[in-house]
């Protein structure tokens, strides 16, 4: 599924799992509709499962939205008390969509617990209680932390709690009741804005389908590396917090020149300035040194950098003393304050500020989630945790910027469980696809029009979805296209489609298919997909 056939389905107010691979372009497609919901004046609730997460959206953690907190399971007096806090009330009862990012590090039982407060605030018993939910993420990234502590005391609790998963225990969100009651339709973004290199999509395609063989593992030693033969000005990626303390401070302290400290800003009430500063990639105090490796932690399309650009601090400026940094392009970047915030209500409730900037000679697996790197050096061999490894070597765009210190095996597997499932999210998303795909244009701009109007916003002309001017299957245009791809639009037969499959298998380039068939290279790669044989 494209953005815009996810921003169609979104726009009618269904409640939706957004989901793909990384840098398939699901945090552009919520930014996308967070922009359409507030011209149309409906302010959207947005949360996320982390911290980090939460800084990247600028909203908040959906412990915190939902006043849960750090709750693990619930009975009748902690539901009580939640209900009656004013300002847990009073953002409830105002919603009317809530986004969470970052699902798939979200237990099942606090997708529970939130469903219930939603209901019982709202005194709504429809799923969630009315609203519009935006669930995002993927399930083969990071999982939820679930210590044997957090298992015994939610086996000791599990009599006196209100919530009773009637899908029976599980560790994801996609398992718990609240997950089946609301009837997610599945938009399963298929493009690919990240990775560049065909060869490495397909590797990481291998990981993902547990298809990893020994034609991958080869270009995986290939990319290996000796810790002296390392590049020394790029990142490292570690498992371990420790690790990358360790490398940061010995590598700072090792710059014979003046260090520069930076501290962070403050305004907003102290739990919420307390939870944006834990979530900011950029520390609460900065250290720099002329010569330093740091990482851009905030996106700035317009000076020229995105959170993971990487680059030296090569001065400081005379008249602000700020950090010059000189990206590995090229370009020279004078590091001014950004700013971090959480908004509620169209209004701040509390922001920190500071260079929007860390020191990068080591980072670790779990903050490096959501960037997107030009190269970094991996060592992977303390990977414990299924997925792990498949988020680290999915933060960087080229095989070639890939270098590897080590790994085990765990390194390259996914959860069996969520292997299975996203079977069946595959299969979900090409039917509402389908079904989508179906719809006259007219009517499901008045699906757009009926939700902006039933939650209180209003739909101006520019936004509404409606037939466009020049219609591409006109007789004149099909006929104009038709004179350099024969058969554009006619139906494929299935000797077509046996002769597809084996040039494909011969590794026959698309634009050699699109001339073999007459046909546009977009329809050879749909059909491809159609067939099951590329994503």
């Amino acid at each position: 599924m494209t953005q815009s056939e996810a921003l169609d389905i979104l726009k009618t107010g269904a409640n939706v799992f957004l989901t793909g691979e990384p840098g398939a372009g699901k945090t552009h497609t919520v930014n996308e509709y967070v922009r359409y919901l507030r011209a149309c004046k409906v302010e959207p609730a947005v949360t996320a499962s982390t911290g980090i997460a939460a800084t990247h959206i600028g909203g908040m953690t959906i412990h915190s939205w939902s006043g849960i907190g750090i709750k693990r399971w619930l009975d009748k007096y902690a539901l009580d008390a939640i209900a009656s806090r004013e300002y847990v009330s009073k953002r409830m009862r105002a919603a009317h969509v809530l986004i969470i990012d970052e699902v798939s590090m979200l237990a099942p039982e606090t997708l529970d617990m939130v469903d219930a407060v939603c209901r019982e605030v709202r005194q709504n018993q429809q799923s969630f209680g009315g609203l519009q939910v935006l669930l995002v993420g993927d399930f083969f990234q990071l999982p939820p932390v679930q210590s044997d502590l957090s298992r015994a005391e939610s086996r000791e609790n599990e009599q006196e709690s209100l919530l009773q998963n009637e899908r029976g225990p599980g560790r994801f969100a996609y398992q718990s009741s609240a997950w089946g009651r609301a009837n997610f339709l599945v938009c399963y973004l298929h493009e690919q804005h990240r990775q560049e290199d065909e060869a490495f999509l397909s590797l990481l395609s291998a990981i993902r389908r547990n298809e990893f063989e020994d034609a991958h593992m080869e270009r995986i030693e290939a990319r290996k590396v000796s810790g002296v033969k390392a590049p020394a000005n790029i990142p490292r990626l570690f498992s371990h917090n420790l690790d990358v303390d360790n490398v940061n401070t010995t590598t700072l302290n090792g710059i014979a020149s003046d260090v520069h400290t930076f501290a962070m800003t403050s305004v907003g009430p102290p739990a919420l300035v307390e939870s944006l500063k834990k979530g900011c990639l950029s520390p609460e105090q900065l250290h720099l040194k002329t010569g330093a490796s740091v990482m851009f932690t905030k996106n700035n399309l317009k000076l020229g950098f995105v959170n993971g650009t990487l680059g030296k601090v090569i001065g400081f400026d005379d008249l602000s003393k700020r950090p010059v940094v000189q990206t590995t392009r090229g370009k020279r970047i004078v590091a001014e304050p950004m700013e971090w915030s959480i908004e509620e209500g169209g209004k701040v409730r509390a922001s920190v500020s500071q260079l929007p900037l860390r020191l990068a000679w080591a980072i670790t697996v779990h903050k490096s989630q959501g960037m997107s790197m030009d190269a970094a050096v991996m060592d992977l061999s303390g990977v414990f945790e299924f997925g792990q490894g498949y988020v680290a070597l999915s933060r960087v765009r080229t095989l070639e910027g890939l270098h590897l210190l080590g790994w085990n095996a765990r390194t390259f597997q996914v959860h069996p469980e969520v292997l299975e499932q996203d079977w069946q999210f595959r299969a979900d998303s090409q039917a509402a696809q389908t079904t989508f795909a179906n719809l006259p244009r007219s009517e499901l701009a008045q699906m757009h029009k009926n939700f902006i109007t039933a939650v209180g916003g209003r739909l101006t002309k520019s936004k509404e979805a409606r037939p466009p001017a020049n219609n591409r299957f006109s007789a004149a245009n099909l006929k104009q296209i038709r004179e350099s791809n024969p058969n554009a639009y006619r139906p494929w037969s299935k000797a077509d489609d046996d002769k597809l499959t084996k040039l494909f298998a011969a590794n026959v380039k698309t634009a050699d298919l699109s001339k073999q068939f007459g046909r546009q290279r977009g329809a050879i790669r749909a059909r491809l997909r159609k067939l099951g044989l590329i994503e």
